[in-house]
């Protein structure tokens, strides 16, 4: 595969621009009319099938969902088994991590994925690992008596 360079030089495969541009096109059908902060998220499962999600709030507003867990509630519902790559787009000057509630459902669901943070319209401005931005997780081990 060709290679481009993304605004920070890292090289991305086409692959992996498509999958960065997956996250921006989600985003666009965010549902965000309150808080007017739209985030798309795109996952890519070790099999290689990406799913997106985005934000979608509604007037009582803890009801509203993430689109990190709107594409991985998609997924896990239509057969993903493991994610390797988590991608989240904001249009804001500085990367946004994931909520709490998202860093959770990741820590769960995905532990070991990289996690790619896009802002300006497609540029990667941190790559980290789920694992990474919840180091003490909780899961099904916590449970065990």
């Amino acid at each position: 595969m060709s290679e481009t360079s993304d605004s920070d030089g890292t090289s991305l495969t086409e692959a992996e621009r498509a999958l960065v541009d997956a996250a921006w096109t989600a985003r666009d059908g965010a549902r965000c009319e309150y808080s007017g902060f739209a985030v798309g998220a795109a996952l890519e499962t070790t099999a290689g099938v990406v799913h997106t999600g985005a934000n979608v709030e509604n007037a009582s507003y803890n009801l509203g969902l993430c689109a990190e867990r709107v594409g991985m509630y998609h997924a896990l519902t239509h057969g993903a088994e493991a994610f390797r790559t988590v991608v989240i787009a904001t249009d804001t000057a500085d990367p946004t991590y994931p909520c709490g509630a998202c860093r959770q459902a990741l820590w769960e669901f995905a532990p070991d994925a990289v996690l790619w943070l896009s802002v300006a319209r497609g540029r990667i401005a941190l790559r980290t690992t789920v694992a990474a931005t919840l180091p003490a997780g909780f899961d099904k081990r916590a449970l065990q008596r």
